[in-house]
């Protein structure tokens, strides 16, 4: 049985407040996200897919760093930074929101948690959103509070989670809307917990507000879980490309816009504020875009396991794109990907040409996501 003193990136690496506990529970590999170590590997990721669609699967996601962000002119500074409008946001909701430069280029999209009037967290994918918000914040003439609280998030998700979280907590944790948060305590422990997830089926996530309680809080759940088929687990590549879901870095990153992702309902225009890269907005959606996100359906063999390169897509011999996210799909028993691909080969049904790693393959594109487009499942 590995150690936890078997990895190490060194002390510059963060560990979460669950570390030694994956590692028990039989944490085989780690990687780093937001300068912390994240499990990714509990054995077969194909078995954890299964694990994850099936029945439950609990996840150390604290990678997901907060960026609180509090004072009188909070609400109107968190509006500054994404062009989603945030108006009719209420206490206690919750909102996928994306975070723009002057450019119009997508810094992070985090689930924006409104805990108080005047009181909110980003819950952040992989890019450092505290520094840029605290710079934002030095000039903005605002009076907000702005720091990373001690909050470390997992990830409970899967069909029979709400039956984990109905024995952690009782009948009144049913009523939890998709998308709505909730201020409860676990033996002590407090938490907020929210309906919201990076796997497309039913989750939550219980976001951990005393780090010295992380070992405590992950083997509560996984004793509470385990009669009802929980599993320790790592976020699912097979099932968020199913969903197609973003990995920050890999579809989206800095020279990325909203449009070129369809995701035109996350930025309104119409807006008072004047958020950060609401002129490149306007300007890009009057133009068009160049280029576009697709689903492909890649040919030949099962894929061995997710791309770790971007690969070059072709038609006709010229170069029109890449793969950013790739996996075998053993539910869909189809390879499929997202792509980013110039705009005239983005029709339904044009057929390309993918260099994978193993060589090239013929590919369609097809409509994505590619499994429960509507989020019928996490919505339920």
């Amino acid at each position: 049985m590995a150690k936890a003193e078997d990895f190490g990136f060194g002390t510059q690496i963060r560990k979460s407040p669950y570390f030694d506990a994956t590692v028990r529970w039989g944490a085989k590999a780690f990687s780093v996200y937001n300068h912390m170590y994240i499990p990714r590997e509990f054995g077969d990721p194909e078995q954890n897919f299964w694990n994850l669609i099936n029945d439950a699967i609990l996840c150390d996601v604290a990678v997901e760093r907060q960026v609180e962000i509090t004072g009188p002119d909070a609400a109107r500074f968190v509006q500054m930074l994404t062009p989603r409008d945030l108006s009719k946001l209420a206490v206690g909701q919750c909102k996928y929101v994306l975070i723009t430069n002057a450019d119009g280029g997508i810094l992070n999209d985090p689930i924006l948690l409104r805990l108080g009037e005047n009181h909110f967290w980003l819950s952040l994918a992989d890019s450092d959103i505290l520094l840029w918000a605290q710079g934002v914040a030095v000039h903005s003439g605002m009076d907000v509070t702005i720091r990373e609280p001690d909050v470390s998030p997992l990830q409970l998700q899967g069909p029979k989670s709400g039956e984990v979280m109905r024995a952690l907590f009782g009948d009144s944790i049913m009523d939890l809307k998709y998308y709505w948060l909730r201020r409860v305590e676990l033996d002590g422990i407090p938490l907020i917990v929210s309906r919201t997830g990076w796997s497309s089926e039913l989750g939550y996530e219980l976001y951990l507000q005393d780090s010295t309680r992380g070992d405590a809080l992950w083997e509560r759940i996984m004793a509470a879980g385990q009669p009802l088929g929980l599993k320790p687990g790592h976020t699912s590549s097979i099932r968020r490309i199913e969903g197609g879901m973003l990995s920050y870095h890999a579809d989206a990153d800095i020279g990325t816009n909203p449009y070129e992702l369809g995701l035109d309902r996350l930025v309104n225009l119409e807006i008072e504020a004047d958020f950060i890269g609401k002129a490149a907005l306007r300007r890009i959606k009057a133009e068009g875009v160049r280029r576009q996100q697709v689903g492909l359906v890649i040919d030949g063999a099962p894929l061995g396991g997710p791309n770790t390169t971007f690969w070059p897509i072709h038609r006709d011999g010229a170069a029109i794109g890449k793969v950013t996210s790739a996996i075998h799909s053993p539910r869909l028993k189809q390879n499929i990907a997202l792509a980013m691909v110039a705009v005239e080969h983005a029709a339904i049904g044009t057929a390309l040409e993918v260099a994978t790693a193993t060589g090239p393959r013929r590919a369609i594109v097809v409509e994505r996501p590619f499994y429960d487009p509507k989020k019928t499942l996490a919505a339920a």
